[in-house]
């Protein structure tokens, strides 16, 4: 070949797929499988291009080296341009979005009218059925537009997609269902909450959450599209929660938390929809009293307990089934608020389990120690703190106290946490244990010569160090605000008190609380063995008192003002007889 020939030289341009002994059609059955996914081109576009292209394939029979005359060449770059292009897609504004619902509705309108008319010959109503699927869609393209969402309410829209969320064809309802996730998709909501608000509003005023959760109930996660439809309508329920928190009772209450429950005690191995559960779970019990009584009523204390007993001798296999394992406890913890489900937890025999959770020291034992604290915290933990007692937990919580565990970096708990949730419980006992069982843990204290009276006094300097510095620091900046003329308002004081409580403020009150009970509990062992170690290590009882004043002011939150005040006099009283 000359120079000549080559620079003229064009390679054959004519099939685009690759030329197989069946010309386009390995091509051809690629493209139908994607025509589905393509928005905005329906299946018989793709069609239509397809014969093109086909036509392109068959029709151009060259040699290797002929190149096309002018004519031909031009035609030939015009269909390969056709055929390498989508066809442009139409702006999306009012006008389109409109045709786009009118469309939608003349096409759902007809699949029903056919379904109706020939139930039993569904080659009748496919065709329908797949232009319905087609145009749902398309209707993605909407949630790019936040603003225009009133037109979808406006037009009745909505009323109809949740209609065919029970649709006799699944597929139709799970198409339905990946629209309304995008729709709803959080990020999207936020861009236009007025449209956002419009669509919310509709979509609880038809019941969404009901049908959601009746078209779960007849899906299969056996089947791949049908566990994806399930997680994507889990993904519109945290989309709407989050943008209207208020919802989560409605959303419980009309069967929501009932098929969570059985769902996660569903016998079926671990996947990513079980984990998407437990968090929605987490997510409607979230400072909820209502649906926190809900799942008590349901039984959903002993599903929580029986899920969980799962990770008493055994370690979660994955990071995603550890989360799961976060999330349940997190749902029991928030439950455990409510002081009906303490009894049901103290019957459900979920002391013993959390105290076995404790001795067997797997990933589950800092978890199992943050829901005795909220089992045994206030007056209304008394019952379970005199279980916790009788089922050996003082021989399980006192060497947790006397020394902190040091593979807490895998579960994500600090130190601090740690011995928060462990002084926690100790001052609940001391608070609501009466005669014999206040005697045992008394007793705890006495033993191998007050060794843990020296822990306590450890822990109540190396606190009070880690305060005394965070308060140093706060004064510093309050004088350098005040130098420049700066107003110190609520909302600084307010921050200034969470700096304080984040440097161990809340654990140092109760290790003072701790003190002051065990100096006036009538063992004066125990007394002298306090006042000895603050006189050897330059301490001040003032500074414990004023510890605990401060303690007084701030207790009881959310309890009534009779409970307030007895509580503070008591208190008080402690500190006044130290």
């Amino acid at each position: 070949m000359d120079v000549g020939e080559l620079l003229n030289y064009q390679p054959d341009r004519g099939a685009k797929r690759p030329r197989g002994e069946d010309g386009g059609a390995a091509g051809g059955d690629d493209n139908s499988r994607g025509g589905k996914q393509q928005k905005g081109v329906g299946s018989r576009e793709a069609a239509r291009y397809r014969e093109v292209g086909g036509g392109i394939e068959g029709g151009v029979e060259m040699k290797e080296m002929e190149e096309p005359t002018g004519d031909r060449k031009l035609i030939l770059e015009k269909l390969m341009d056709q055929d390498g292009e989508e066809p442009e897609a139409e702006p999306v504004d009012e006008s389109s979005v409109k045709k786009m619902i009118l469309t939608f509705e003349k096409r759902s309108y007809k699949n029903q009218e056919l379904r109706i008319k020939f139930p039993d010959n569904p080659e009748k109503f496919m065709e329908s059925e797949l232009d319905l699927n087609d145009i749902i869609q398309e209707m993605h393209v909407i949630a790019t537009m936040p603003d225009l969402y009133h037109l979808l309410v406006e037009l009745n829209a909505v009323h109809s997609l949740l209609g065919l969320l029970s649709h006799e064809n699944t597929d139709v309802a799970i198409a339905v269902v990946d629209l309304l996730q995008e729709l709803t998709d959080i990020d999207t909501l936020h861009e236009s909450e007025e449209g956002a608000e419009v669509l919310i509003d509709a979509l609880l005023e038809g019941q969404v959450v009901a049908l959601l959760v009746q078209n779960m109930e007849r899906l299969d996660e056996q089947v791949k599209e049908e566990a994806d439809g399930i997680y994507n309508t889990l993904a519109i329920i945290e989309n709407m929660a989050e943008f209207r928190p208020g919802l989560c009772t409605e959303a419980a209450q009309q069967g929501l938390m009932q098929w969570l429950l059985k769902r996660i005690k569903a016998k079926m191995p671990f996947d990513a929809n079980k984990l998407y559960c437990s968090e929605i779970l987490a997510i409607l019990l979230q400072n909820n009293d209502t649906t926190r009584e809900l799942l008590g009523e349901m039984d959903g204390i002993d599903v929580l307990l029986q899920q969980l007993s799962v990770f008493k001798r055994h370690n979660p296999n994955t990071a995603e089934e550890q989360e799961m394992m976060e999330n349940l406890f997190d749902a029991l913890c928030s439950c455990l608020m409510l002081s009906s489900n303490r009894d049901r937890f103290l019957k459900g025999e979920g002391l013993q389990l959390m105290n076995l959770m404790l001795r067997e020291k797997k990933m589950s034992r800092t978890s199992a120690l943050k829901v005795l604290d909220h089992a045994m915290i206030g007056p209304e933990g008394a019952d379970n703190c005199h279980k916790f007692v009788d089922v050996l937990g003082l021989r399980t919580i006192f060497p947790l106290f006397m020394k902190t565990p040091k593979k807490m970096k895998k579960t994500g708990t600090s130190e601090k946490e740690h011995e928060e949730h462990v002084c926690s419980v100790i001052a609940s006992m001391l608070r609501n244990l009466k005669s014999q069982q206040r005697t045992r843990l008394l007793n705890k204290f006495t033993e191998n010569d007050c060794e843990k009276v020296d822990r306590l006094m450890e822990l109540y300097f190396k606190y009070l160090e880690a305060v005394q510095q965070a308060d140093k620091r706060i004064e510093g900046e309050k004088h350098e605000m005040v130098r420049r003329g700066e107003i110190l308002d609520d909302s600084m004081e307010d921050e200034f008190y969470l700096r304080r409580l984040d440097a161990g403020l809340f654990v140092l009150q109760l290790l003072c609380y701790i003190m002051v009970e065990i100096s006036s509990s009538g063992v004066s062992q125990l007394q002298q063995r306090v006042h000895q170690i603050l006189n050897i290590r330059g301490g001040s009882v003032k500074v414990v008192r004023h510890i605990m004043r401060e303690y007084a002011e701030s207790i009881g939150d959310g309890k009534s003002d009779e409970f307030k005040e007895t509580e503070r006099k008591r208190i008080m009283d402690l500190a006044d007889n130290f």
